[in-house]
């Protein structure tokens, strides 16, 4: 492989993205970098053997004590190219792995999308894709939280106070800084606004091709976290930090249109007001799918604090035209805007695998054929529709148990990511919680 592009420097940021969506990477000089893009690298496969507490799991077959946790062969996709604008413009790069033969490694996050994105490809059809993120700021550091144990910790600004121009005015070096860095990084946004609650902040990204709308999903949670460092500032995507505020969407709209002629296909030009076959199919696909894959929206313990009533996060399976409470929001107007929302992510979701999951199950409704209920008109809470699982334990179950999950995603890669979520459910029914403390501490 010739040189990629011209380098900035004599290093290269390059890095991956574990089961939770977390990125791990490192710094390698440019020579190592230029052998790296042309022969691929070692990178300790522990990035899927442990948790993101890197705790080592327990539980694992691809990997663990029992194998001594070998390196396994990542690639650098050259087309993510960015420069970091926040770390000097230094060269960053994606990469993701692949097994000994060379195919996409099973339990990959990115090589679980990319195999969606292939097959939707080969049934015809390109996704269109845009995340939307809510999240928290509070002025604190990492040191000054861990002192703190994560109490008494102050938000960016007092209030709940969405869309305000007043706040975002106050804190115009932070908005500012955002839009302008995220650009230069890559990301761009096709909007920034406070949302509802104190020091939240909601973000969409300008859409793209579902493999890069991943990527920028991904680079956009960790540039946030960064650019707020810079600014005396924390970020947080958590699902639901707070039990009086509402939570944290990581909202995803997509689109599909026709390979080869590129045309929309979720808009019927010769009928405007009626629902295409292929839209109808796909979502139905989405919403039959959905409660055996719920834990790849909604993937650790917290999650499920956001999906409760009448905090803006759905609790069924249910889709509406313009609807706000339901976990599908079609909207239709133009070709251009005709597309659907899926609600149910939370912030915390990681975007290649709740993206696979949307995709995946979209591909499977059209292959099928399926059919759509009756939209919701109204409060999608009062809906006598299929139930939400009500926490991580119970959707870990479902997936785990699924042939459903297996056709779509894979069986290497459903079993290992089942085994990730049945231990993170270990982890917190171990746990003693301050709500325990001060509850029995005394009285029982």
């Amino acid at each position: 492989m010739e040189q990629p592009m011209d380098l900035g420097s004599d290093r290269v940021k390059l890095a991956v993205t574990d089961i939770d969506g977390v990125l791990r990477g490192k710094y390698v000089h440019r020579d190592k970098f230029l052998s790296a893009a042309k022969d691929g690298f070692g990178f300790c496969d522990v990035v899927f053997g442990w948790d993101c507490s890197d705790v080592c799991y327990d539980n694992m077959s691809y990997t663990g004590w029992h194998t001594g946790y070998p390196d396994a062969q990542a690639r650098v996709d050259v087309s993510t190219h960015r420069r970091i604008p926040w770390e000097g413009g230094v060269d960053f790069f994606l990469a993701d792995f692949v097994d000994a033969g060379g195919e996409g490694l099973s339990v990959c996050p990115r090589q679980v999308l990319k195999r969606v994105v292939e097959r939707l490809a080969g049934a015809g059809y390109r996704a269109e894709v845009g995340f939307e993120y809510e999240w928290f700021n509070f002025r604190e550091t990492p040191q000054s939280l861990a002192e703190k144990q994560f109490v008494n910790i102050e938000s960016l600004s007092p209030g709940m106070f969405g869309y305000s121009i007043l706040r975002s005015g106050l804190n115009h070096p932070f908005f500012h800084a955002l839009m302008e860095q995220l650009g230069a990084f890559g990301v761009p946004l096709e909007g920034l606004h406070t949302e509802t609650g104190p020091g939240t902040f909601e973000a969409a990204i300008c859409h793209s091709d579902a493999l890069e709308a991943a990527d920028r999903a991904v680079l956009f949670k960790t540039g946030v976290k960064q650019i707020a460092y810079a600014h005396g500032l924390v970020a947080s995507f958590m699902a639901r930090w707070n039990a009086g505020l509402p939570g944290c969407g990581g909202h995803i709209h997509h689109s599909l249109s026709d390979v080869k002629t590129g045309e929309p296909c979720f808009h019927d030009v010769a009928n405007p007001g009626a629902m295409p076959a292929a839209l109808r199919h796909f979502l139905a696909g989405q919403m039959y799918a959905l409660p055996e894959l719920l834990a790849m929206y909604a993937p650790v313990v917290n999650s499920y604090k956001r999906l409760v009533e009448g905090y803006w996060a759905p609790t069924s399976v249910t889709w509406g035209h313009d609807n706000r409470t339901v976990c599908y929001r079609v909207l239709g107007g133009s070709a251009k805007s005709a597309r659907i929302e899926c609600r149910v992510p939370g912030a915390d979701a990681n975007p290649y695998l709740a993206l696979a999951a949307l995709l995946g199950s979209g591909l499977y409704g059209l292959e099928h054929k399926l059919e759509l209920p009756e939209p919701v008109s109204g409060n999608g809470y009062a809906q006598d529709a299929p139930r939400l699982s009500k926490n991580l334990g119970e959707a870990a179950q479902r997936i785990a148990g699924s042939e459903l999950a297996r056709e779509i995603l894979g069986a290497d890669f459903v079993e290992h990511f089942a085994n990730t979520r049945l231990w993170e459910w270990r982890q917190y029914e171990r746990a003693v919680s301050d709500w325990e403390l001060k509850r029995y501490f005394e009285i029982i």
